[in-house]
């Protein structure tokens, strides 16, 4: 078993994204078998008059929505170490949405179950067919791991601020 040894993890450069939204194209064909970027487990959010941004789940370390969800039904992979669900476990119950400090959970409306990138299996699609190179599959040091933890850190504030 990896261990997450080796684990890679999405990283978004912000500045590069033109947001064409290929990304969450590629994701939804990939995972759902249709062209439908709200059927996608990657968001590209649009802010202000310029600026577009791929929302997508970081693989956290300690994955708050791993210890969140009371059916026990998101797990690891073992190969990639992408956190996913095991839809016969989930009761759609919502709490890793609320622990979630990024917002990259989604619903499935097919069956009310939670979702979110699972790294298509080591293989992300929005990788591939991200041409500006806003979203690159990387492994990450331990600097950039301080740096995940450092931002998971500046959102859970900001989101306490707001409650």
């Amino acid at each position: 078993m990896n261990q997450g040894k080796d684990k890679k993890r999405l990283r978004v450069d912000f500045s590069r994204c033109t947001g064409c939204h290929l990304c969450e194209i590629a994701c939804s064909l990939h995972n759902q078998g249709i062209c439908n970027p709200a059927e996608s487990y990657i968001s590209v959010v649009s802010w202000e008059e310029a600026l577009d941004f791929p929302l997508v789940c970081h693989q956290c370390d300690d994955a708050p929505c791993v210890t969140a969800c009371p059916a026990g039904a998101r797990l690891r992979h073992p190969e990639t170490w992408a956190v996913h669900v095991d839809r016969s476990k989930c009761i759609g119950c919502r709490m890793c949405m609320v622990e979630c400090p990024f917002g990259a959970i989604s619903i499935r409306r097919e069956d009310d179950t939670t979702a979110n990138c699972t790294l298509c299996n080591g293989e992300p699609r929005c990788v591939q067919v991200c041409e500006p190179e806003a979203i690159r599959f990387v492994p990450l040091s331990e600097e950039a791991d301080a740096l995940f933890a450092e931002v998971r850190r500046k959102l859970g504030q900001y989101r306490t601020t707001l409650e």
